[in-house]
């Protein structure tokens, strides 16, 4: 059930109040359990802006890659362990945002505790901006909340009294120490060890990935880093969870996993990687020489033969692209290939992630010899990284995939990125690959290439 307002107010205070208004006898409700959306148009408001002045947790932030949808939200109306089946529940605008652990058969490191092995959050308030609307929202959770109005109530005049940040403005400390997991070394030695597996037979392709810790004297803001990386992330989805315990998930991510509207699935397979040049002829000869990459193609492959499979188990028809494409980036350039399908009745966001992540895009393939390797090789948890990160609604869901990003945590910055290794992996470049997908991040805090 959605209670809507059309009258348009001209800030999120105001929205706020006008909320606050209509709790005591705004609400109705039935006896089963159900999602109340309680809406009020705005004139304008920067979502992120408004997010990094809000004290409760957790905070939640999602852009899409097009810009067709921007959301902040604060406080929590419900909490699942997993991933939510809302069908019948949630109204129309109203959403689950949350992550999924890359794996969550491996321990999990302390940092990472926060975040649970899946968490997704129906927040309490929320600042949407999609397309040319813009919306404040609370979000009560019946019947359970129809005790609890006031204690709501009180809570949204104190988040309306609450000064709006000003993250994008906020200076990020610079690091003062580097510490790359696995150096480059031990790196190297991955590499090899994955390409004799290859030599037995049985996997194909693996993707290792690092971990470059950076250290400051001052606190990291993990809405300032977000604010940083959007001009220079054009393209990306982005994506900001924080729980609450002094850490924060962000992405700026370029995968889309997939994402659902009503029958109709779109995903993407996105794998084989190139810099940008410095000059119009370098730009090109890279794009050329990524587009006609013997390596780079069967890497690809892996991945597109995957993704399509997996939706033909679901769909009535898939439509798989007749070959990869060039993905351009403002820091890089990959190969992909969209993949559409028409999907059979019942089938259900949850089925779709499930089956799909991990892709070879971020694990390997075969699949589960590559999480085994992982597990082997990889001296860190990779949490939500490479995980799907999104959200779910009624009869819709968009997820991308949590690569590019940053675990933040007090004066401690943890960047994650990954390469695929297939046979005729060159242990060097794969390292200086890592480096370039870093290159966002580098622009942001201000470090140099390690060594």
């Amino acid at each position: 059930m959605s209670e809507r307002t059309r009258e348009k107010n001209t800030t999120p205070e105001e929205a706020l109040a006008r909320i606050v208004a209509r709790l005591p006898a705004g609400v109705r409700w039935e006896e089963e359990p159900r999602v109340v959306r309680l809406e009020t148009a705005l004139e304008h408001a920067d979502p992120l802006r408004w997010l990094s002045g809000r004290i409760e947790r957790p905070r939640i932030y999602w852009a899409a890659r097009d810009g067709s949808l921007e959301i902040a939200a604060s406080g929590m109306a419900d909490v699942v362990g997993g991933m939510p089946e809302p069908a019948g529940i949630l109204p129309r605008g109203a959403r689950y945002y949350g992550g999924i652990r890359f794996d969550p058969g491996r321990k999990v490191d302390p940092e990472w505790e926060d975040f649970g092995s899946a968490r997704f959050v129906l927040p309490r308030f929320e600042l949407v901006r999609e397309g040319e609307r813009t919306v404040m929202a609370c979000n009560l959770v019946m019947p359970g909340d129809a005790t609890r109005l006031e204690e709501v109530a009180r809570a949204a005049r104190r988040v309306a009294s609450e000064p709006e940040g000003g993250a994008c403005g906020v200076a990020l400390p610079e690091p003062v120490f580097r510490e790359d997991l696995p150096g480059a070394g031990e790196w190297a030695e991955d590499v090899r060890r994955a390409l004799s597996t290859f030599s037995a037979g049985g996997l194909e392709k693996v993707v290792l990935a690092r971990r470059v810790s950076l250290y400051s004297q001052e606190d990291y803001d993990p809405l300032a880093l977000l604010g940083g990386l959007a001009p220079v992330t054009p393209g990306c989805f982005r994506f900001l969870f924080e729980p609450g315990g002094g850490v924060a998930f962000v992405v700026a991510s370029p995968e889309r996993l997939f994402r659902m509207e009503g029958a109709e699935v779109v995903s993407e397979a996105v794998a084989g990687t190139r810099p940008r040049g410095l000059s119009e002829s370098e730009d090109a000869g890279l794009r050329d020489e990524l587009l006609g990459s013997e390596k780079d193609l069967r890497e690809h492959g892996y991945v597109r033969k995957s993704i399509g499979e997996v939706l033909g188990r679901f769909c009535t028809e898939v439509e798989v692209a007749p070959g990869p494409e060039e993905f351009v980036l403002a820091q890089g350039r990959h190969l992909r290939s969209p993949i559409r399908g028409s999907l059979r009745a019942g089938v259900s966001p949850r089925d779709v992630l499930e089956a799909l992540h991990p892709t070879p895009a971020v694990g390997g393939w075969p699949r589960d010899e590559a999480i085994s390797l992982i597990r082997e090789l990889e001296p860190f948890d990779r949490g939500w990284y490479a995980g799907p990160v999104g959200w779910v609604g009624a009869e819709d869901a968009e997820f991308a995939v949590g690569i590019r990003s940053a675990l933040v945590r007090g004066n401690e910055v943890h960047l994650f990125s990954g390469n695929g290794i297939v046979e005729g992996s060159d242990p060097e470049r794969e390292w200086d690959e890592l480096e370039g997908k870093l290159g966002a991040f580098a622009k942001v805090l201000g470090f140099g290439p390690s060594g």
